[in-house]
């Protein structure tokens, strides 16, 4: 992946586990300052920007991943393609399709960005709030995936149906739903109206 001045900034290449921030934002998403990303997280929640991807293939299947057991935040549930946090700095397209590669080892063949959606989510596990400003990407995946395993337990591609029964049954992210529905009209335009979306 190519080094941007933010994410230059943020990476640590000397292996001591510096700590990493996070954009702080205001209602219109304006940026207002840094947090740590624990602290950010911890109850009541400071207000950050954030991102999530949702990838499609070729028969307009969403990517799902499940979320690896060994992360902090909410472990073991399934969410959307992938999700996480600009760097201070780094734009959110940018973010995106860093930590898509850096999850999945794969590049969209298409990414586009789909609007942003506020919200607030506890998860009820941890303890940590969500309180996000959050902008959505969708695009196409055409290559095999080559997921790291301490970020993601597993992936499925699910047709809406699918999903609907997966999550009827299963854990989903506190936000997933919040992301997916805001996500939709984009999702409709980029896989047709028989996929169901």
């Amino acid at each position: 992946m190519p080094t941007t001045p933010a994410t230059a900034a943020n990476s640590s290449s000397n292996g001591t586990g510096e700590a990493i921030l996070l954009e702080l934002v205001d209602e219109d998403g304006r940026t207002i300052g840094t947090a740590e990303k624990l602290s950010a997280h911890q109850a009541p929640g400071q207000l950050h920007r954030a991102f999530s991807v949702f990838l499609f293939d070729e028969q307009g299947r969403l990517l799902l991943q499940q979320r690896a057991l060994g992360k902090y935040h909410s472990p073991g549930v399934w969410s959307n393609t992938c999700c996480g946090h600009p760097y201070p700095g780094e734009a959110p397209f940018a973010a995106a399709a860093r930590r898509t590669y850096e999850e999945l080892g794969v590049s969209p063949s298409l990414l586009a960005e789909a609007g942003t959606v506020r919200y607030n989510h506890p998860d009820p596990d941890s303890g940590l709030v969500e309180q996000e400003f959050n902008h959505l990407f969708v695009g196409m995946v055409q290559s095999p995936l080559r997921p790291d395993a301490d970020e993601v337990g597993e992936t499925a591609f699910v047709t809406a149906g699918e999903l609907a029964e997966r999550h009827a049954e299963g854990r989903f992210s506190a936000w997933f739903m919040t992301v997916l529905d805001s996500a939709r009209p984009a999702i409709r335009e980029l896989t047709g109206p028989s996929a169901g979306w």
